[in-house]
């Protein structure tokens, strides 16, 4: 083989890394720092940050990065937070930046579009393999990234939506916040992970719990089980039980709600699911927190059946 030629165990191993390797890995395959010079010369790789080599010329896309922030951080380094909970499959909480944990005493200037958070907690116990990437595991990339948040609704958010999306529960988010020792927002988190064991799902319906708590009204069933024309299950928000085995229905609806295929689906949901004399009601969810008195007050008035 001549020494600018690609062994098939660095292609395999470039193919496994999304096209990102180390100087050091080059190194061991016999293409030395004047091979990288030319061809990165050439146009046909390209470097990113002090350590990692793109052995193409194109753009990097979003797996290349985070193989990067890995290759750069040392063998020791895992995707964190936002970026481990990405890989997982967690929806909508993705940030354009990749989040990588070292371990203490490891600092380094880091690539651009990579954060580096040095942290005395690196147990390997804490790391499974995604892709052949280290990776934290959801409940500590989720404890972690709802501490970095700065609102602290905004991280009961997040362990929110890795309970809704089934990527993790209540109880083994809680004992990770328990082995976490402190961290910002621990009251929130722990209040939250409370309200997701009780029945709710989704933030706004712990926001629905707690105004009825303030307010003196009887906390909901949440997620109840129905099943609609077709046999298939379908979950409701809350509902009280009224007299005369009717039930008060509420589903709160997000701004997911307004997509015109989410809220076709939903009026018929609601259509199928009702049985006769339920009262359903909708309400926004952004209305239990800033127009808490006119929500109590409908709340007051159709419950007063009960």
């Amino acid at each position: 083989m001549r020494r600018t030629e690609i062994s098939t165990e660095l292609a395999c191993l470039a193919e496994d890394q999304a096209g990102v390797v180390s100087r050091a890995q080059l190194r061991a395959a016999g293409l030395g720092p004047d091979v990288v010079r030319r061809r990165v010369g050439s146009g046909r790789w390209r470097t990113v940050g002090p350590t990692a080599v793109v052995l193409h010329g194109g753009p990097v896309d979003a797996a290349a990065r985070r193989w990067v922030a890995l290759v750069d951080g040392g063998p020791a380094a895992a995707l964190a937070a936002w970026s481990a909970l990405a890989v997982q499959g967690l929806e909508g909480w993705e940030r354009p930046r990749v989040h990588v944990v070292l371990p203490a005493g490891r600092s380094r200037p880091s690539p651009d579009g990579v954060v580096h958070h040095v942290s005395r907690r690196c147990r390997e116990e804490d790391v499974v393999l995604r892709s052949s990437m280290r990776v934290h595991r959801v409940e500590r990339a989720a404890v972690d990234a709802a501490s970095w948040t700065t609102a602290p609704r905004a991280a009961g958010g997040l362990l929110a939506a890795v309970v809704q999306q089934r990527l993790s529960t209540p109880a083994r988010l809680q004992t990770a916040l328990d082995g976490a020792g402190a961290v910002r927002h621990r009251r929130e988190l722990a209040s939250v992970l409370a309200e997701l064991a009780g029945g709710s799902q989704a933030m706004s319906e712990v926001d629905l719990v707690r105004l009825c708590r303030r307010n003196g009204l009887p906390v909901p069933v949440r997620q109840a089980v129905r099943e609609d024309g077709t046999g298939r299950r379908r979950y409701l928000d809350a509902e009280w039980a009224l007299e005369g085995g009717r039930r008060l229905v509420l589903e709160v609806d997000g701004t997911g709600h307004l997509d015109p295929s989410r809220w076709y689906d939903d009026l018929l949901r609601a259509a199928e699911t009702g049985d006769r004399g339920d009262l359903l009601l909708r309400i926004p969810a952004r209305a239990l927190r800033l127009d808490e008195a006119r929500v109590v007050a409908v709340l007051r008035r159709h419950l007063s059946t009960r």
